[in-house]
């Protein structure tokens, strides 16, 4: 049987503008065997299936490089790497994981997750279990004592249930990846640095170039791609000589990270989302806020938005990604946010944006070669929405406009499901956002009324 689609417009992922009036035809295998002019198309056969979606406009899936499904919408890392055991955070991450597909996001990469969490959850999916996503999965982040995931206290170390594998040699590192690759990941990643800095600010890399080297050597001889973790120019640049496939920030990058990226080919994941959530979002009661972070963190993102503007204007491939899975980045919420700053802060036209979410980024998953186009021959993961995305690139954010869903030509409806994050996610003490020292309650005009002492008869 073959399933034709009748689209309003039509933005095929590898061009810049939409056609109308056109067709889809999927065959058996959930594959685009057709695509062009409605008036041309084949004509359905009996038994056939004829989808109209003439009021809508039909684009590939979207791709999210950057979605952790064992983080589980996290407030603290406690609550990323503790509290809850492996098995049920498998089930969470299969949960969030369908989120992700109802918000129009048929391919994630969950780039370093605690076990085997994502990969249980691609195989659940892959096997045809549970619906969702394509997910393109990675183990244990690798670092070192200067590298992100190893947050703990020396005395505590890196627990088992951690998202991170403490490797202390270039021979463990090397080991760690084996052991990965026989698991079936898609992709190694890296904590290339971390919080570390020099006396100047500068960013410290946690692996020096000879051992990034061997990491990527070793990675890509067992066919495996590489992504890291990399804020600082230190990390970029030694990622970027190494050959690393794909650089997540790089927000310090300097001329010379920019000149080996086009060397080596390596692209970038901005994961912009993450910082201009913090900004926005976070609370004058919270946290982050009461540590000064927000300021931080808005003038990184400044720093970050000028220097990815010069790596994209020399072409360096950009990926979307959303760094989905923290209290700030839910699951299925914000993803599509990426998009649009890319038009607004990286200057990006929309079509190129969307082509970044569609194309481009598809090139980094597993099977990538199949996704990302709507051409003959290629997967039928599309998505269906009200309105044109080329006009507004924000109207991807409104979930209501994600009329239909379709991976491998079928179309998929997640049902509309909350949960108690407090039984789901918050599990680490973290009772009060405050000293409350006699100054700080005077200060806060909170102080309690003074009682007289009583005395009680015996």
């Amino acid at each position: 049987m073959t399933t034709y689609v009748r689209c309003g417009a039509l933005f095929t992922g590898n061009e810049d503008r939409e056609r109308s009036n056109q067709t889809l035809a999927i065959d058996d295998a959930g594959r685009l065997a057709w695509v062009g002019a409605t008036e041309a198309a084949p004509a359905a056969g009996k038994g056939d299936a004829v989808l109209d979606y003439g009021e809508l406009f039909v684009m590939p899936g979207l791709h999210d490089v950057h979605t952790h499904l064992a983080y589980g919408n996290a407030k603290t890392e406690e609550d990323i790497d503790l509290y809850q055991p492996m098995e049920f955070r498998s089930i969470r991450g299969l949960f969030f994981a369908q989120k992700c597909l109802a918000a129009g996001y048929t391919s994630i990469c969950a780039p370093g997750d605690a076990g085997q969490i994502s990969l249980s959850v691609r195989n659940a999916i892959n096997f045809g279990l549970f619906d969702g996503p394509r997910v393109t999965a990675a183990g244990r982040y690798l670092t070192t004592r200067q590298g992100l995931t190893d947050w703990y206290p020396t005395w505590i170390g890196v627990p088992d249930t951690s998202i991170g594998r403490l490797v202390t040699s270039r021979d463990e590192a090397i080991e760690e990846i084996r052991v990965q690759v026989k698991n079936g990941v898609d992709c190694i990643k890296v904590a290339l640095d971390g919080v570390q800095r020099r006396p100047d600010g500068e960013f410290i890399a946690a692996f020096n170039q000879a051992e990034t080297d061997a990491i990527v050597t070793e990675a890509h001889r067992l066919g495996r791609k590489v992504v890291v973790h990399a804020r600082g120019r230190e990390a970029t640049l030694y990622a970027a000589r190494a050959g690393v496939d794909l650089i997540f920030h790089a927000y310090y990058l300097d001329q010379e990270c920019i000149d080996a990226m086009l060397e080596s080919g390596s692209a970038i994941g901005p994961t912009l989302t993450f910082p201009r959530n913090i900004v926005d979002f976070t609370r004058p009661t919270e946290p982050a806020y009461l540590k000064g972070r927000i300021g931080d963190v808005q003038r990184e993102y400044e720093t970050a938005c000028e220097n990815l503007r010069k790596a994209r204007k020399a072409g360096i491939p950009m990926l979307t990604g959303s760094d989905s899975g923290f209290a700030v980045t839910p699951y299925g919420e914000w993803h599509a946010r990426e998009i649009e700053i890319f038009v607004n802060d990286l200057g990006f036209s929309p079509a190129a944006a969307l082509r970044a979410a569609t194309e481009v980024t598809a090139g980094f998953m597993a099977n990538g070669a199949s996704l990302g186009v709507l051409e003959a021959g290629r997967a039928a993961d599309f998505i269906a929405v009200k309105g044109s995305p080329l006009k507004d690139v924000g109207i991807l954010q409104d979930k209501a406009r994600i009329r239909h869903v379709h991976i491998a030509g079928r179309r998929v409806a997640i049902p509309a499901r909350g949960y108690d994050p407090r039984q789901v996610t918050d599990q680490a003490w973290t009772n009060w956002n405050d000293l409350y020292t006699q100054e700080r309650v005077q200060e806060l005009g909170i102080r309690p009324e003074r009682r007289a002492a009583t005395l009680q008869d015996s």
